[in-house]
This record gives C-alpha cells, sequence and structure tokens, in this order.
C-alpha cells in the first residue's frame, strides 16, 4: 500500500510506469485465475477492457467510517430523524409487499427497511464505483486481496450467468451493490427472484431487494419477533472481562449478576432463558447492551457492531419504539487514527500482549489482548480502545 501511493505521488496522483506494469502483470495472472473458475475469455476480455487502479478505493479501505468515526457521531447520522421519518415513509409506501415478504422469510418488515436505510438511504445513493474496478484494485494490493480476488471471480460470475450487465455492475468502493448493498459471492448464494420474472434484480426491482435481504437475514437465522436485545444497566464492580466476548448466558443469569434492564424489566418482552452476550461499544464509561441472535445475523450482513446497533435502533425507531440508547455515550472520547490503532497494538505486543497482525483493525485479537493488558494493570478490563488507553500504554 505503501509502495503504492508513494509511487503515485511521484507522479502526480497517477500511476508510475512501473507500478502500471506490476498491475498490468497481476491482471494476467488473475485472468488465467478467472478462467480456471470458468469464466469464460470473452466475459474475461469486456470486463477487463481499460481497467486501471482506482487510488480512492485504497484510501477508503482504511477509512471505513462504521470502523473509523466515534459511535455515537455514526449512530447520530446512522439513526437520524430525517433517516427515522424517511423509514417510516419507505415501510408505509411499500408495506404490502413487506408483509408479504416477512411473512415468507420471518424477517420483520422494519429491519429490512433500516438496512435499506443505513446501505443506501432507501435507494437514493447506490453508489457509482465501477466494481470491476474497485475489487480488482482490492485485489491487486492492501489488506484485502483474497476479499479482492473472491468477490472479482464472484462478479465475473453476475455477468457470465447473465444476471447482470458489465455495465450495471456499479456500487460501492468495495463492490457492494443494488438498494442493499450486496457483494458479489452474497448475491450468488441469497439473491431471490421474487416477482419470478426470471431475473433476481437488486438494482432497480424492489420486490426482489427485499426478498434477497430478508433471504439472507433468514438464512443468518433471523427470526421475527424474537428482538435484537436491550440495553443494559451494570452494577457496581462489575466483571467487565466478560463483556465483548463471545460468551453468552441465558437472562436469567445475567440477572444473577446485578444486571438490569435500562428501560422496563428484564425478562419484560424476552424469554428469561434467552441467551445473550455482553457488548460494550464505547467501553465502561458507555452504554452497554445484552444482545441476541438476531443481532448477530445482522453482523453477518456487515461485521461492525457500529453497524448492527444502528441497524437495531433504526428498526426500533420506524416501528415506533424507542430505539436510542438512554445511557450517555463518552462524547469526550475521540476515535484513534489508523496510525495510533497500530501504535497501540505495537504497544500491546511489544509489552507480550499478542493482538494479531499490526494492522489498525481493532478486531478480536487485539481487543482480547488490551482486555488481558487492562485486567494485568487493575483497569476495567472492557477492550475499549481510547485516547486515553494508548497514553496509558505507552508510558
Amino acid at each position: 500500500m505503501k509502495k503504492l501511493i508513494a509511487a503515485m505521488t511521484a507522479f502526480g496522483g497517477a500511476l508510475s510506469p512501473a507500478l502500471a506494469n506490476d498491475f498490468e502483470t497481476w491482471l494476467m495472472s488473475f485472468r488465467a485465475e478467472a478462467s480456471a473458475a470458468g469464466i469464460s475469455e470473452a466475459v474475461i476480455d469486456e470486463a477487463f477492457s481499460g481497467v486501471t487502479i482506482n487510488q480512492r478505493v485504497f484510501e477508503l479501505n482504511d477509512n471505513q467510517p462504521e470502523f473509523t468515526r466515534a459511535i455515537w457521531d455514526y449512530l447520530d447520522t446512522a439513526v437520524s430523524e430525517r433517516k427515522i421519518a424517511d423509514g417510516r415513509a419507505a415501510l408505509a409506501e411499500n408495506r404490502i409487499a413487506l408483509s408479504l415478504i416477512e411473512e415468507t422469510y420471518g424477517v420483520d418488515a422494519e429491519t429490512i427497511v433500516a438496512i435499506w436505510g443505513l446501505e443506501t438511504a432507501y435507494g437514493r445513493i447506490m453508489g457509482d464505483y465501477d466494481a470491476i474496478q474497485a475489487l480488482a484494485t482490492l485485489g491487486f494490493e492492501g489488506r484485502r486481496t483474497a476479499y479482492g480476488r473472491s468477490q472479482l471471480i464472484g462478479a465475473l460470475k453476475i455477468i457470465q450467468n447473465g444476471y447482470a450487465s458489465r455495465s450495471q455492475l456499479k456500487g460501492s468502493w468495495a463492490g457492494a451493490m443494488g438498494h442493499t448493498q450486496f457483494i458479489p459471492t452474497t448475491y450468488l448464494a441469497y439473491a431471490v427472484d421474487h416477482d419470478g420474472d426470471g431475473a433476481r434484480n437488486i438494482w432497480s426491482n424492489l420486490g426482489d431487494v427485499f426478498a434477497s435481504t430478508a433471504n439472507y437475514l433468514s438464512v443468518s437465522k433471523y427470526k421475527n419477533d424474537a428482538g435484537w436485545g436491550l440495553e443494559a444497566r451494570l452494577p457496581a464492580g462489575f466483571d467487565y472481562a466478560v463483556a465483548g466476548t463471545s460468551m453468552k448466558k441465558p437472562l436469567v443469569e445475567w440477572a444473577s449478576l446485578g444486571v438490569e434492564a435500562v428501560r422496563g424489566d428484564l425478562f419484560g418482552d424476552f424469554d428469561p432463558n434467552q441467551r445473550g452476550r455482553l457488548i460494550l461499544p464505547a467501553g465502561a464509561k458507555g452504554p452497554a447492551f445484552i444482545v441476541f441472535e438476531n443481532f448477530e445475523a445482522i453482523l453477518k450482513y456487515n461485521r461492525s457492531t457500529a453497524y448492527a446497533l444502528a441497524v437495531a435502533m433504526l428498526s426500533d425507531e420506524i416501528a415506533g419504539r424507542t430505539g436510542r440508547a438512554a445511557t450517555l455515550w463518552p462524547r469526550e472520547d475521540r476515535p484513534l487514527s489508523l496510525d495510533e490503532r497500530k501504535a497501540l497494538q505495537r504497544a500491546l505486543a511489544a509489552r507480550g500482549y499478542n493482538p494479531g497482525p499490526i494492522d489498525g483493525i481493532i478486531g478480536a485479537g487485539t481487543k482480547s489482548a488490551l482486555r488481558k493488558w487492562q485486567k494485568n494493570n487493575g483497569l476495567p478490563a472492557d477492550g475499549y480502545a481510547s485516547a486515553a488507553i494508548l497514553k496509558t500504554i505507552q508510558k
């Protein structure tokens, strides 16, 4: 990545001849990979005609808003009054189709509409990146080359199978397409021809869009009326080490640890034996949530806790329920930059706590290492990567 940026900077933002040659060499190698996957030469030729690197894709790949913005800033936008009002209007306008799909797939209409709203502002902003170019850029160099190559093969299969034309394959910088932003392999596996017209049209047929989204969630074990989770209140002296992990407990066990619901009764709307895990998206100083299987299904759509919370909260608000957190977010905190996230990982590694790759991604490995360091240093083991924690660990 650094080689790419340096080479482009040296040539005023244009690819250096050497790097352009590197990309052409990679593209020739990938053509052989695509051919081995059963893609015809004609489709390969059409897809890659004139394709070059898109530098903006690299920049966005390192700064996805759901991973780099403070979660409260992300949620302010994702669950804004405008987004809620537009969602309620979209639900009302498409109620007949959504009710049928809800009954067929067991996924509530409000969650489908919330995903639609978050992904493309209810179809208004579907992205204009050339998916083939974006995926070729990701496949060529960077931290997601395997993703780029696999999705590029998927995109070529979409063209070859006649599901969409080369010109239709436009969307996000990461190759996601249509009203609810399916990546190519997700499209191939889960897109649905709802109206039986022979096409799985996630670009302009809302019936196909809603059914495809519901099908994906249903296969991911989403169940209507099971709820996504609840905001929790933790007792003094709570062991934060159990939060943010894969550890699931029945609600009755959480209650035995002193956990309460912020709104209403812990068992008011849920089976006491329903299992959930505890998450602290902004650490010990922010809101806490117990999340259930439906939340995990949303995470399969996008592996960001901020995104899944936004879908959950927006769907509640669209349904007329209070969805946003009652507990205040620690807005005095600030998100770490990419360099700071890498610095935190390096500091953990230097102290014998293995965070995994030094890639600036605060994933499960980094959070686990951070929790161990916090616990050994007498701090709340919440695994929350903050500027204050970075400053403390670097002392």
